[in-house]
C-alpha cells in the first residue's frame, strides 16, 4: 500500500530525526549547545581561561588532557577526579602527577559569577581539554555538554586505569570495558604527542629490561644514549622527558612516526607498533604501506567525544558543584 506524506511535514520530520541521531550519537543525554540558553557564554569563558593559563604554562595542555582521560575511566566523566580530600581519586598514585586543577577552578569561579549553579565541573573539564588541545596545535571538535558532577571519589578505584606496564591485550580489554575499540585506544594514546613522563616510568627499559641486564631491544640504538643521558641509571627518577621526541609541545602525528622508528618512550606506547592488533592504526596515521591515511587530529576529536560520554550523569543524577575541588 502506497503511503503519501504531506511535504510540509518534511522539514519538521527531518529536524526530529537529526535530534534523535544527535542524542543517540552523543549518548545518555549530552548534546552540543546544552547551555545555549542557560549560560550562552560558557564556551568563551572556558576558552579565555584556558588561553590565559596556557600562555603562562603550555604544560597545562597535556595536564588537562590526562586529567580528563583519568576522570572518564573511573566512574565515568563526572569530575570525581577534581574532588579534594583524603583518599579521593586525585590522591591515588596513578593521579599524583596530574596538573591543571587550578585551570578548572579558575573557570568555575568565573562561570559561577556569570551563571550561578548552572555549569557542571565535568563539562568545564571536557571543554577545557578541547581548548587546550587546540592551543597546542590540534584540530577543534564540538563538545557535547550536559554532564552532571558525581559525588563519590575513591582512590582505590583508580587502580582500574590503564597502566604503563599493561600489555596491549590488557589495554584493549580496559578500553572495551568502556565501550571503546582498538582505534579509539591508539588514537587516545596518541595524546602523548604532547607532554612528558617521569624517568621512573620507563628507566628500566634503558638498563635492565625485564630483568635481563640489557636495554629494551625495541628502542632505536641511536636514540638509547639520548634517553640514558636524560635518565641516568641512578639519577633523579622524577625528571621529566618528552614522550614525543622533538615535538613535545605540538599536537601532531609525529608521535606515531616515533613509534615506527623505535623512539617510543613508554613501553606501552612502543607496544602499539610491535603488536599486530594496534599496528595497522598506527600505520594509518603515518600513511605507510599503501594504507589510506587517517587524519589524526580529526580522529582524535571523534574519539574524545566518544570517551567523553563514558557513563555520564545527566538529568537529575549527580549534582552541579559550586566548587569543583569541594572536599569529599
Amino acid at each position: 500500500m502506497a503511503v503519501f506524506l504531506n511535504r510540509s511535514i518534511f522539514p519538521a520530520l527531518f529536524l526530529v530525526l537529526i535530534a534523535t541521531f544527535v542524542g543517540l550519537s552523543y549518548g545518555q543525554g549530552t548534546q552540543v549547545g546544552f547551555y545555549s540558553s542557560s549560560c550562552p557564554r560558557v564556551e568563551s569563558i572556558v576558552q579565555s581561561t584556558v588561553r590565559s593559563h596556557f600562555n603562562a604554562n603550555p604544560a597545562i595542555a597535556p595536564g588537562l588532557l590526562r586529567m580528563h582521560f583519568h576522570d572518564c575511566f573511573v566512574r565515568g566523566c563526572d569530575a570525581s577526579i577534581l574532588i579534594a580530600g583524603s583518599n579521593t581519586e586525585r590522591t591515588a598514585p596513578q593521579n599524583s602527577l596530574l596538573g591543571g586543577f587550578d585551570v578548572i577552578d579558575d573557570a568555575k569561579t568565573q562561570l559561577e559569577a556569570a551563571c550561578p549553579g548552572v555549569v557542571s565541573c565535568a563539562d568545564i573539564l571536557a571543554l577545557a581539554t578541547r581548548d587546550s588541545v587546540v592551543l597546542a596545535g590540534g584540530a577543534s571538535w564540538a563538545v557535547p555538554t550536559g554532564r552532571r558532577d558525581g559525588r563519590i571519589s575513591a582512590a582505590s578505584e583508580a587502580s582500574n586505569l590503564p597502566g604503563f606496564r599493561d600489555s596491549i591485550a590488557v589495554q584493549i580489554q580496559k578500553f572495551q570495558d568502556k565501550r571503546l575499540n582498538v582505534q579509539d585506544l591508539v588514537t587516545l594514546v596518541g595524546g602523548h604527542t604532547i607532554g612528558t613522563s617521569a624517568c621512573r616510568f620507563f628507566r628500566d627499559r634503558l638498563y635492565n629490561f625485564n630483568s635481563t641486564g640489557s636495554p629494551d631491544p625495541t628502542i632505536d640504538p641511536t636514540f638509547l644514549p639520548t634517553l640514558q643521558s636524560l635518565c641516568p641509571q641512578n639519577g633523579d627518577a622524577s625528571r621529566r622527558v618528552a614522550m614525543d621526541n622533538g615535538s613535545e609541545n605540538r599536537f601532531d602525528s609525529s608521535f606515531f612516526a616515533n613509534l615506527r622508528d623505535g623512539r617510543g618512550v613508554l613501553e606501552t606506547d612502543q607496544k602499539l607498533w610491535s603488536d599486530e592488533a594496534t599496528r595497522p592504526t598506527v600505520q594509518s596515521y603515518i600513511g605507510i604501506r599503501g594504507l589510506a591515511g587517517l587524519s589524526f587530529s580529526v580522529e582524535f576529536g571523534r574519539a574524545m567525544v566518544k570517551m567523553g560520554n563514558i557513563d555520564v550523569l545527566t538529568g537529575t543524577d549527580g549534582e552541579i558543584r559550586t566548587v569543583c575541588s569541594a572536599v569529599n
